[in-house]
C-alpha cells in the first residue's frame, strides 16, 4: 500500500513553520505527485487568530489576523495543476471547542463553510471537507458536532464527501507539550470498539470517510485496532482510510520524521486490514525532500527505493473515486 494523500499543516499546533511561499509550495506539490499523491487535505483553515485565507467572518467575529497570502487559493491552484483532489479543513477556534462549547464551535464553522463554498466552491479541485475537530473517545457532544457539521457541508456543496481523522486513545496518546512518550495503559480494544460503534452509528449519512491516526498504539497492537476500525466503518456505511503518520511518537523530541522501518510496518498493517486509501500527516514536514528536517529527505529516498519510484518522474494519475 502506498501513500496517496497527505494533510497540509500550514497552521500548526506543535511543529515548526517552514515559511514557504508559492515557489516552495509549487516545488513540494511536484514532489507529492512524483510519489503518487492525488489528494491533499488542509488540516485546518485557521486556529485561534491565525488564518490560511482572508476570512471576513473570522476577522470580524474572532479578531483574526488577515494573512498576507491566500493559501486556500494557492493550494487549489496547485492541486488543479497536478490533478489532485483538495479537501478543505474547517476552523479550530482554540477556545469554544476546547472548553466544551460545541454549539458555538458549530455555529461559527457553519458560517465559515458557507463563506468558503461561496468563494471557492466552483474551483475544479475542491472535492471534499475535513472536520478538523479530532477526538479519541465518545466525548460529550462529539456525535452532534460531527453529524451537524457533516450534514451542513454536504448540503451546501451538493453532497461532497466529508472526512474525519480521530485518534486511538492508546499508550502513546500524550500531550505534545509533555516530555513523556507514553502514559501507561491505553484504551482496550473492546472499549474502543464499543465507543466508536456508537459514534459511527450517530454520524452515519453525515460523515463519509474515517481515517484513524495510527501512531498512538504500540506497533504490535496496531493490526488489531486497524481491523476493528475497518469492520466498524463497513458496518455503519463509512469508508475506511488510514492516517499513516510519518512522524515518530517514540522520541522525546517532538516530532522528528519516522524511521523508515516503522513507516513500512504501518503501511503493511493498513494494507492487511483492508484500508481503502493511505493518507499521512504529513508529507511537507516529514516525508518531503524539501523539508526543514534533513531526515525527511532520507525517508523520501527510502520510500522511493522501496516502491521503485524515480524522483522527478511523474507517475500516471490513479484516482480513487470520491
Amino acid at each position: 500500500m502506498r501513500l496517496t494523500g497527505t494533510f497540509l499543516d500550514e497552521i500548526s499546533h506543535d511543529i515548526p513553520h517552514q515559511n514557504w511561499g508559492p515557489q516552495e509550495w509549487a516545488k513540494d506539490f511536484l514532489a507529492m505527485r512524483t510519489i503518487g499523491i492525488d489528494t491533499v487535505i488542509l488540516i485546518r483553515s485557521g486556529h485561534k487568530r491565525w488564518l490560511t485565507y482572508p476570512s471576513d467572518i473570522l476577522i470580524e467575529r474572532e479578531g483574526c489576523y488577515r494573512p498576507p497570502l491566500d493559501l486556500v487559493d494557492l493550494f487549489l491552484t496547485l492541486a488543479e495543476q497536478h490533478d489532485m483532489a483538495f479537501f478543505f479543513g474547517t476552523y479550530d477556534s482554540g477556545r469554544y471547542w476546547s472548553a466544551g462549547d460545541f454549539r458555538k464551535e458549530v455555529d461559527l464553522n457553519r458560517a465559515v463553510v458557507d463563506e468558503v463554498w461561496g468563494r471557492y466552491g466552483k474551483r475544479a479541485a475542491f472535492k471534499g471537507w475535513y472536520l478538523t475537530q479530532e477526538v479519541s473517545r465518545r466525548s460529550k457532544g462529539i456525535i452532534d458536532l460531527y453529524a451537524t457539521m457533516g450534514r451542513h457541508c454536504k448540503e451546501v456543496s451538493g453532497g461532497l464527501p466529508t472526512l474525519i481523522s480521530p485518534w486511538i486513545d492508546g499508550p502513546k496518546a500524550v500531550s505534545s507539550y509533555d516530555a513523556l512518550t507514553e502514559k501507561g495503559d491505553g484504551i482496550s480494544l473492546a472499549a474502543h470498539e464499543a465507543e466508536w460503534g456508537e459514534v459511527m452509528a450517530g454520524i452515519r449519512g453525515a460523515i463519509d470517510i474515517v481515517a484513524f491516526q495510527d501512531g498512538h498504539v504500540d506497533f504490535h497492537a496496531l493490526p488489531d485496532f486497524l481491523a476493528v476500525n475497518k469492520a466498524l466503518a463497513e458496518k455503519h456505511g463509512l469508508r475506511s482510510w488510514s492516517n499513516v503518520e510519518t512522524f515518530d511518537r517514540d522520541m522525546p523530541i517532538k516530532f522528528p520524521p519516522i524511521k523508515w522501518e516503522k513507516l513500512l510496518l504501518k503501511l503493511e498493517a493498513a494494507e492487511k486490514a483492508g484500508a481503502e486509501k493511505a493518507i499521512t500527516f504529513e508529507f511537507p514536514h516529514f516525508l518531503s525532500p524539501n523539508s526543514c528536517y534533513p531526515q525527511a529527505g532520507h525517508l523520501f529516498r527510502r520510500y522511493c527505493e522501496h516502491f521503485g519510484v524515480r524522483p522527478g518522474w511523474k507517475e500516471p494519475v490513479r484516482h480513487i473515486p470520491l
